[in-house]
């Protein structure tokens, strides 16, 4: 029996782990849809995801815990108001572990421009694949499919430029 040369057996393990590190580089190839689910904005009121259909979406899973998610937020918060007017939604979803009181008070001192609301019971990051690390933030197209999973801090430069992509497709 004769084995594969050494190098050529290296380079298919190479080959192999760089397919694996840049399909979860990618996000989501499949184009999985974005479940659909209701949730209540800090101010009480009701909404629910199938409503997001027709726009590009951002939504960000974080916790006021969560130096990363601290640290991101100015940077989606420009975004969002760079990119509002022509189309941008977001949602902020914090995490089931956070407290209620910490969450209204950051929300109220940093001014966020975007909704926010509170996954009291996980029912969000469940449906959204069961979301454990924060920050990890979905961009959605315009038909309501994800099409990128950011799992910790985002590249920004490539964050915005999928941004402007999708807005300036159509439906």
């Amino acid at each position: 029996m004769k084995l594969a040369h050494p190098l050529r057996r290296s380079g298919l393990i190479t080959a192999f782990v760089l397919a694996l590190v840049s399909a979860a580089l990618t996000g989501c190839s499949d184009r999985e849809h974005a479940p659909t689910l209701n949730y209540t904005l800090l101010d009480g009121s009701q909404h629910s995801t199938a409503a997001l259909k027709g726009h590009v979406v951002l939504i960000n899973f974080w916790a006021t815990t969560c130096t990363t998610c601290v640290k991101e937020i100015p940077h989606l918060v420009e975004a969002y108001q760079r990119l509002h007017p022509q189309g941008l939604e977001a949602l902020s979803v914090a995490m089931s572990y956070d407290k209620l009181d910490y969450i209204t008070e950051f929300t109220r001192a940093r001014q966020l421009p975007y909704p926010v609301t509170f996954d009291r019971n996980g029912e969000l990051a469940q449906g959204f694949g069961k979301v454990q690390i924060t920050p990890t933030t979905f961009v959605l197209n315009k038909k309501g499919d994800i099409i990128k999973r950011f799992v910790g801090e985002p590249d920004y430069a490539q964050l915005d430029a999928l941004l402007k992509e999708l807005l300036a497709e159509a439906v």
